[in-house]
């Protein structure tokens, strides 16, 4: 049986040598079937190539493309071995496949013993030392790809992810992935599907339990099909996931029931259908396909793969080198003679230095290994109308982004919130969120109302989305315990729950971290609800209030010092000084009215607005009581006008004025809503007060409440302090005339929208905030819901006593009035001198002093006049001039 086999291969030959001049060339193709198919893909590619080549002329006029195939079972490397030697024995250019890696191996020692080009289309695991100088792979080269992916990834700027590999090959085309983080500070997590395996679920479910959001799965197009079925029943295809696939063939595979999910995915696409020849030659391989068996579920219908396209182009670039080839015949060749082909050599540098724009692209090898280096990957996405390009990736020059499909992309992502439910978790909180009071049953939304359901609608209304209001489950706002795990609203945003948190959430940084916030909607800070204080009944000495305590005493002094200084002016003018004998004109006793005693009485009769019954004569005098009297008139206005104030004014006692003073007594219990953003932030603060209130609230089991609700009920009934935000005290305070905020604002903050981190709806549900706050719109809600009752008015401004600074200017007054008086008496006094110089003729100094100092006897009332001066005693001062002369003259005429 051997020895026929072997004679009809030589009768072949020789058959083949006498038609030479046809230039009959053959290739050798080694194609490995699966079970569940009858032909592989890359079997009928290789026909289908063949015949557009012996169709079309121009490429081979003088030559006509015949082949040989043989199929052998995967992994069978002996029968891969045995099938490439018969195919050698017939006579090939070159040799096609086998996939598998086993098998390849097989057939590629055996090419490169007997110099026969060999022909890969699949992804080889490269060798240490490359001696194969016979291989040829127009498969890309796998450090391209994994440079590929680094830059996708960094071009998402993802800074977590997780990478789902099929088996060991993944992992090389992850190695410059792997070896990112240390410059991109880039968390990777790898795990490994199950081999042999094709359920998945149990590692998707621990990927959704992880919140890994950030996928990369390296697997064939094969395993992405069941992948994506499979996540779709584990509830992953949600806007808030992004899927990288590293297969050519994303494209290929039935993306249909995923184009209105709002998934994110991405992959890489070898085939240039934006090349007319290439979009032809697909349309007329998928008519081809229709008379062929059915290809593998998960493939759309009468699609080419990349690995299809491969291998059309590997024939082509067999044709492309034979047009080169002059003279070049083709030899039986025996495995076990181990002569080579004389033409191989050749025929392979003229393969190596052939180039073709094929499906893949523009295809160039490199001539030291054959591998193929320089070519274009589009970046596709799935969209709502299939997949796009949204970028190019070249093996030497990096990515370059396409701005039309990104621009589709954005608005991709307004289209899908506009025709989507969203689901919405809130809490119930008045006013936000409350149970509308109905007598029908309602159902749905129309249960609550409230400022945040008016919200809720007006973002609707813009950005034309329905929603779907739930209530959280446990009735927290969101916090995180000791372990890091969190509760509340927070939590179903993290577990993608619910699409979008509307309540009065507040902004922090550490729900920032695990959530996304809009812009604020409310702007508020914390503050203290407490029982309004109980007035104060007055005091015995109230009446004293209207002046503070250093006025009073000014005042005394300035009374005791203006009676003292009326009391000197007094004596010291002359014209203060009368005779108290009217009938005895020649009396020489005068008397002066303003003892100590009525000094002291005037003053304080004018400061008790009677008056008295000494009043005064001289100038100087006249403008000391004036200047007291406009003192004591503004004084007494003052007073009269703060003490209305003061009855009027019902004064407040509390106990607690603002933070400080709950820090520093332990008698007043107060606290925050558990696992609230006020609880976070006492917890959370290094200032030493609020850290000295956070270990007395965390001391005391009882100073946390459940809600604000309890905590209204304790401030009302038991001597306890309630620190919440200060639009709920505002909300409250209106309803209750009872309650009150205490102090001002102990810190800011603002509530927003939460949504899960990475959102796409977070940036369009600002811009609607902001919209709704430049109309106003916001202020209305809040004015609308805020709005109570009403409590009785109140001036909650105290009077207070009026200080130094409020009438300290009265005293300057008063002051200069003194000043001003002192200079007038001391003119009165000079300018009476002299006129008592003219009747007397001459007056001592000495005489003038016995009188000053007869004035100031402060036990006197009465003195004598002043005796003339003689001519014998002490000069003269204060004398008349002209007298002066007359007595000058006379007393010289009595010396003559």
């Amino acid at each position: 049986m051997e020895h026929r086999k072997r004679l009809f291969c030589y009768i072949v030959v020789a058959a083949e040598l006498c038609l030479a001049s046809a230039q009959v060339l053959r290739i050798g193709g080694i194609f490995e079937t699966r079970e569940s198919e009858l032909v592989s893909m890359d079997e009928l590619a290789f026909k289908f190539a063949v015949n557009n080549i012996n169709r079309n002329k121009t490429l081979m006029p003088n030559a006509t493309l015949t082949y040989d195939i043989q199929r052998i079972n995967v992994f069978d490397g002996f029968e891969a071995s045995r099938r490439v030697c018969d195919q050698l024995a017939l006579g090939v250019v070159a040799v096609f496949g086998p996939s598998h890696s086993s098998s390849v191996s097989a057939v590629q020692s055996i090419c490169n013993a007997l110099e026969v080009p060999h022909i890969q289309t699949r992804w080889k695991h490269p060798s240490v030392d490359n001696k194969d100088t016979f291989f040829i792979n127009l498969y890309p080269e796998y450090t391209a790809i994994a440079r590929a992916i680094l830059d996708v990834v960094t071009f998402f700027k993802w800074r977590k992810l997780t990478v789902v590999y099929e088996d060991s090959t993944g992992l090389m085309r992850m190695q410059e992935l792997i070896k990112a983080p240390a410059k991109l500070n880039l968390k990777i997590r790898i795990r490994q599907l199950t081999p042999g395996n094709q359920d998945a679920r149990p590692l998707l479910k621990e990927l959704k339990k992880d919140r890994e959001f950030f996928i990369i799965f390296d697997c064939s197009y094969r395993t992405a099909s069941e992948l994506l079925k499979q996540l779709s029943s584990m509830g992953m295809m949600t806007e808030y996931y992004h899927f990288f696939f590293t297969t050519l063939d994303l494209f290929a595979l039935d993306l249909e029931p995923y184009r209105y999910s709002g998934v994110n995915m991405t992959g890489f696409r070898l085939l240039n259908f934006d090349d007319p020849w290439v979009a032809s030659t697909i349309d007329k391989w998928s008519s081809d396909r229709v008379q062929a068996p059915k290809q593998e579920s998960g493939l759309m219908e009468g699609v080419m793969t990349t690995d299809a396209a491969l291998m059309f182009d590997a024939v082509y670039m067999v044709a492309v080198a034979s047009q080169r080839a002059t003279q070049m015949t083709v030899s039986s060749l025996q495995c076990h003679r181990h002569k080579p082909w004389r033409f191989g050599p050749r025929f392979m540098n003229l393969f190596k230095e052939a180039q073709w724009d094929g499906l893949t692209g523009h295809i160039v090898l490199n001539k030291t290994d054959g591998l193929r280096r320089d070519f274009d990957l589009d970046i596709i996405s799935l969209l709502e109308d299939g997949t796009a390009r949204v970028a190019v990736w070249n093996s030497y020059r990096g990515m370059k982004l396409m701005e039309k499909p990104n621009r589709e992309k954005n608005t991709n992502v307004t289209d899908s919130l506009a025709n989507r439910t969203l689901i919405v978790t809130t809490i119930q909180e008045n006013p936000y969120v409350m149970v509308k009071k109905s007598e029908k049953e309602l159902v749905g939304n129309d249960r609550y109302e409230g400022y945040c359901m008016d919200l809720l609608k007006e973002l609707s209304n813009i950005l034309g989305f329905t929603y779907e209001v739930r209530l959280v489950g446990d009735g927290k706002y969101g916090a995180q315990n000791d372990k890091g795990e969190w509760n509340g609203m927070v939590r179903e945003l993290i577990d993608h729950v619910a699409d979008l948190a509307v309540a009065p959430l507040t902004i922090t940084y550490v729900r920032e971290k695990v959530i996304d916030f809009s812009k604020p909607f409310m702007t508020l800070g914390i503050s203290i609800l407490y029982r309004k204080p109980n007035g104060t009944n007055p005091g015995v000495f109230s009446f004293l209030n209207p002046l503070s305590p250093d006025i009073w005493m000014y005042v005394l002094l300035a009374c005791t010092g203006v009676s003292c200084v009326l009391f000197v002016i007094a004596r010291f003018t002359p014209y203060e000084w009368y005779n108290p004998h009217a009938c005895n004109p020649s009396s020489t006793l005068v008397q002066n009215n303003f003892t100590l005693l009525n000094s002291f009485w005037f003053g304080i009769g004018a400061l008790m607005r009677q008056g008295s019954e000494v009043m005064p004569k001289a100038l100087s005098t006249r403008i000391v009581g004036g200047i007291w009297w406009f003192f004591t008139l503004i004084i007494i206005s003052s007073y009269t006008a703060n003490l209305a104030a003061f009855l009027t004014v019902e004064r407040m006692d509390a106990p607690i004025d603002s933070a400080d003073d709950l820090a520093k007594q332990t008698r007043i219990e107060y606290g925050a809503v558990r696992d609230g953003s006020t609880m976070t932030f006492f917890k959370k603060s290094k200032i030493s007060t609020y850290e000295k209130m956070w270990a007395f609230m965390s001391s005391r089991k009882t100073a946390l409440v459940k809600n604000n609700k309890e905590g209204i009920t304790r401030v009302l009934t038991t001597d306890y302090a309630m620190l919440m935000e200060s639009t709920s005290i505002e909300y409250i305070s209106q309803r209750n005339c009872n309650l009150t905020q205490i102090g001002g604002l102990i810190d800011s903050k603002g509530y927003g929208v939460g949504t899960p981190i990475g959102s796409p709806y977070r940036d369009k549900i600002t811009i609607a905030i902001l919209q709704l706050q430049e109309e106003g719109k916001l202020h209305m809600m809040k004015e609308k819901w805020w709005r109570g009752n009403g409590c009785p008015e109140e001036d909650n401004k105290e009077a207070n006593a009026l200080g130094v600074e409020n009438i300290g200017g009265i005293f300057i007054v008063l002051a200069a009035g003194l000043v001003l008086s002192v200079f007038v008496a001391i003119g009165e006094f000079i300018y009476k001198a002299r006129r008592n110089a003219d009747i007397e003729e001459c007056a001592s100094f000495g005489a003038v002093m016995e009188e000053l100092g007869r004035s100031l006897q402060c036990y006197k009332g009465v003195r004598s006049r002043s005796r003339p001066q003689s001519a014998t005693r002490s000069p003269c001062i204060f004398c008349h001039p002209k007298r002066s002369a007359k007595r000058d003259g006379g007393r010289r005429d009595s010396s003559a």
